[in-house]
């Protein structure tokens, strides 16, 4: 079974695309550090704080639920997924050519 180079996919797919994928809306940005309702929990307030997301380094961490994270573990975490399918399906909703890796 062929492998999939995870690295390449967090090169390849931003924040910034997952969070909008996800329709985040923050409510507050300072620079590259947006904070907002988690996407993970379903914060139940629209104005909620508790999601915190570096959009240029790629990482999140809710201080809520506690989820953290990359790109990936984030799509993975919100739709119940392994990393495998949230890579994959990132890569195919955003249309970038998934790195398989055939050997190892």
């Amino acid at each position: 079974m062929p492998g999939l180079d995870f690295q390449l996919v967090r090169e390849q797919v931003a924040m910034r695309d997952v969070l909008q994928l996800l329709q985040f809306e923050a409510v507050f940005r300072r620079g590259d550090q947006w904070r907002g309702p988690c996407p993970v929990h379903g914060s139940r307030s629209p104005r909620s704080r508790s999601f915190s997301v570096d959009v240029r380094l790629g990482r999140y961490h809710c201080f809520s639920c506690g989820s953290r994270g990359n790109t990936l573990e984030l799509w993975a975490a919100v739709n119940d997924k392994s990393v495998f399918a949230a890579a994959v399906e990132l890569c195919e909703l955003l249309r970038v050519e998934i790195p398989w890796v055939t050997r190892w």
